[in-house]
């Protein structure tokens, strides 16, 4: 760190704890030379809101996301984390950002003025530049859209409690909440990459058919004329399907609520709308799901780099930057196995240590990384490496490609097997050559979402019959999936479909059957 006379030309940007507005704003403006002047990095428009603690902790329960539809489970979420907050149970978020455009950075009002420096160094640069550029949310995000869908969201929630009740729009939110993982098709395409405006554009369009064909003399034929079966009598009639084979209807299908809201028998077109908004939220959120110790390792490694480069400008005192280094080793501390603090692997640390480390490779490497990384190892281009994997890769590929021996050997890391016919746990790899690839590969497999989530597909359904639906699990290494948690998911299916639903459990290798699951009598 070159903290010369000559070097330490600026004044500082600010003395003491307090901020005011003006301040905020010549802090962003040296940040932002910093950030897009010197590092290059490529950012939305920033909006800056100063907030509450309580309005944070309302941004928590509503999933981070402004503007959100009512649903009792966020006023649970914001009682609950409220309670632990007075009580000193949790910390609360220095910031939080929304991936939108322009980007929305919020800021809690409590902050001094260095953590308001290092939040909007961390978020309004680090976090924008990866939302940005990152491959992921440029297939799945439309972040100049997300708002105005969340307001078309929000109304039409409204709207439809004010015409069907709360009770009915309750009752579909809570089985679509519960589905939100199986709410995504892996693979994005024309029904999972549709624009938040295109949605809500289609919406619209639907509304205006149906009121332009309504016909009221369907309202003179008697209810028990529309169908003898006792489960279908005085429900709105099933769609045609033209189709008498799965495939024309696209089975198996993955997204399960995609599926639902195209075929469900019983369900209302406002119903059907329901089920589309949370699976537009669930296609916005999947990128996170991937990319969380990416993410946090740019803003982080940004943070620091911008809070750094400031400090050896003069335009931060020491005494700031010696509270900027007390939050940023705290949030980068991995806790030890044996630590009660200990809750897994910290993604700020192994993503900073990571970017670190990159970094160093490219700046003086050894003959080990030279052997390893010979690509990046020595190309002097720090900037030009890191932006490239920050817009090329996610978590588990991110891992995959560029965990090296050092980060190993510095988080101590190692691989166990524990099965639970052994008395004994199996240590599989450790330090040496063919043990740093297993670790890696290992660490990369819990990183990967298609791993980790369960891979479920609905395999038969019956649209026109006997409503047969049926839901395959294909279990990975024996996992098996709880079967109180199950039960309740496969109930709120049914409640969806109007039917009772089947989900059998088989072998991933063998195909051979494993356990099924029928759903309960619906309610």
């Amino acid at each position: 760190m070159n903290t010369s006379a000559s070097a330490r030309s600026m004044r500082p940007l600010f003395e003491g704890h307090e901020w005011t507005f003006d301040l905020l704003k010549k802090a962003y403006d040296a940040i932002e030379e910093v950030g897009v002047g010197e590092m290059g990095l490529n950012l939305s428009p920033n909006t800056i809101e100063v907030i509450t603690a309580e309005q944070m902790l309302d941004a928590y329960a509503s999933i981070g996301m402004p503007r959100m539809y009512r649903h009792w489970s966020f006023g649970k979420h914001f009682a609950r984390d409220e309670a632990q907050y007075r009580k000193g149970g949790r910390a609360l978020a220095f910031e939080l950002v929304i991936n939108s455009d322009p980007c929305i950075n919020y800021i809690v009002e409590e902050n001094s003025m260095t953590m308001q420096t290092l939040v909007l160094a961390h978020a309004a640069m680090g976090h924008n530049h990866f939302f940005k550029n990152n491959y992921l949310f440029r297939e799945w995000t439309r972040p100049d859209a997300i708002l105005d869908y969340l307001d078309f969201a929000k109304s039409y929630v409204a709207r439809c409690e004010e015409q069907h009740g709360a009770e009915a729009v309750e009752f579909v939110l809570d089985a679509a909440h519960a589905l939100m993982a199986q709410g995504v098709s892996r693979h994005p395409g024309s029904k999972t990459a549709r624009s938040f405006e295109r949605e809500r554009e289609r919406e619209l369009e639907r509304r205006v058919y149906e009121e332009q064909s309504f016909n009221d003399l369907w309202r003179t034929v008697p209810k028990g004329a529309r169908g003898s079966d006792p489960e279908t009598r005085g429900a709105p009639p099933a769609p045609i399907v033209t189709a008498d084979a799965d495939d024309a209807i696209g089975l198996p299908e993955e997204n399960i609520l995609y599926f639902l809201e195209k075929h469900a028998p019983k369900l209302d077109s406002w119903q059907r709308e329901l089920l589309r908004i949370v699976r537009m939220l669930a296609n916005y959120f999947y990128p996170q799901r991937q990319t969380k110790l990416m993410n946090e390792g740019c803003a982080t490694w940004c943070h620091y780099r911008i809070m750094n480069r400031l400090y050896e400008k003069g335009a931060l005192t020491e005494g700031s930057m010696l509270e900027f280094l007390h939050s940023h080793s705290s949030v980068v501390t991995q806790p030890a196995w044996n630590d009660r603090r200990f809750s897994g692997i910290n993604p700020y640390a192994l993503g900073f240590a990571m970017m670190r480390d990159i970094e160093r490779m490219t700046l003086d490497p050894s003959d080990e990384d030279r052997a390893w990384f010979p690509e990046i190892a020595g190309s002097g281009d720090v900037m030009g490496v890191l932006k490239s994997v920050w817009a090329d890769y996610r978590d588990d590929s991110f891992v995959m490609q560029f965990l090296s021996p050092k980060v190993i050997r510095d988080f101590r890391l190692f691989e166990v097997r524990d099965k639970a016919e052994k008395p004994v746990v199996d240590v599989r790899s450790i330090h040496n050559e063919q043990g740093y690839r297993n670790i890696r590969r290992a660490l990369a497999n819990h990183y990967a979402v298609s791993a980790q989530d369960p891979d479920l597909q609905i395999f038969e359904a019956d649209l026109t019959g006997s409503r047969r639906l049926q839901i395959v699990h294909r279990v990975r290494h024996g996992v098996l999936l709880d079967k109180l948690g199950c039960e309740r998911v496969l109930l709120h299916v049914a409640r969806l479909w109007g039917y009772r639903v089947k989900l059998v459990e088989i072998d991933g290798v063998s195909g051979k059957t494993l356990r099924e699951h029928d759903s309960l009598p619906i309610p």
